[in-house]
């Protein structure tokens, strides 16, 4: 049996292991775009609409969640990957009972995170999955496989741009990166754009209609339209603050934003496939590595 068979014998036998999770990736291909901080403020008015959420961030390393959080965790992922906690213990509670889970900050070693260490962290998200409705990929920023492994399995793509020229081209090498990827099928996940930083909806709408224009041309890829979080001065004085702007500042234009937002995409999640599209990753990756 050749390693294409026994790779379509594996997933035909993935049967009744839903969990109900939906599973939502936040990336960019630039760093500056905003991901944290749009991946927690949509957390949270997710919690408020009745959702158990966690966050995952996996900036390794680089990880600004507990800072926009206000909260110093006692676990971060450094403590599962080295120190052999469960992934389900190293959860800290945040703001609205959303829990997150710290991609640690400045611990060396996690810059270093390789492949099969990701695999171990995908293999054991089962673990999160059924502790909640929503789980947040916070991604690192970037086109590089570590950004990748997390957004495949992911049951939607939340793809954000600001109006820079940079910040759009960079969007587009990640959508293109993410398409050639062999693991990646453009029919089991949703990319949508969010434009961060916008003037307008206009202005939102204008830059997804380019973005999606040249991926539907070269790609093949339809991209959504998510929506537009307006540049809003209130933003800046939250994160100086460390509390997250839909609890600081709950009025504001990005508050009402971040709310639109978290409840289209609320509305338009997947419901999980009958198979357990982690487990599908992981072996795939793992029999791969291991010539079979």
């Amino acid at each position: 049996m050749d390693q294409a068979e026994r790779l379509r014998t594996l997933i035909k036998d993935k049967t009744d292991s839903k969990t109900g999770c939906k599973i939502i990736a936040v990336t960019s291909g630039k760093g500056g775009a905003g991901k944290t901080g749009i991946a927690l403020n949509m957390a949270i008015n997710f919690s408020r609409m009745g959702k158990k959420v966690i966050i995952l961030d996996t900036d390794f390393g680089l990880s600004n969640i507990e800072v926009m959080f206000g909260i110093y965790p006692q676990y971060t992922i450094s403590d599962f990957l080295f120190k052999g906690k469960k992934l389900s213990e190293v959860i800290t509670k945040g703001y609205e009972n959303v829990g997150f889970i710290s991609g640690g900050s400045a611990i060396v070693k996690l810059l270093n995170v390789d492949s099969h260490e990701r695999m171990l962290i995908l293999n054991r998200i089962k673990e999160l999955e059924e502790a909640c409705d929503i789980l947040m990929i916070d991604t690192g920023a970037g086109i590089s496989d570590a950004v990748v492994d997390f957004l495949i399995p992911s049951n939607e793509i939340v793809l954000i741009t600001t109006p820079e020229p940079t910040s759009i081209t960079d969007a587009y090498a990640l959508v293109k990166t993410l398409s050639i990827n062999e693991n990646y099928n453009k029919d089991n996940a949703d990319i949508k754009v969010l434009c961060n930083k916008a003037n307008s909806e206009k202005e939102g709408n204008l830059i997804y209609e380019k973005l999606n224009s040249v991926t539907e041309r070269f790609l093949k890829i339809k991209l959504s339209y998510l929506g537009y979080i307006p540049y809003d001065n209130h933003i800046p004085k939250a994160i100086m603050k460390q509390v997250p702007v839909t609890i600081e500042y709950p009025e504001s234009l990005a508050s009402r934003s971040y709310k639109r937002v978290a409840q289209r995409l609320s509305g338009e999640v997947k419901e999980s496939q009958n198979n357990n599209r982690m487990e599908i990753l992981f072996s795939k990756y793992f029999m791969t590595k291991r010539g079979y």
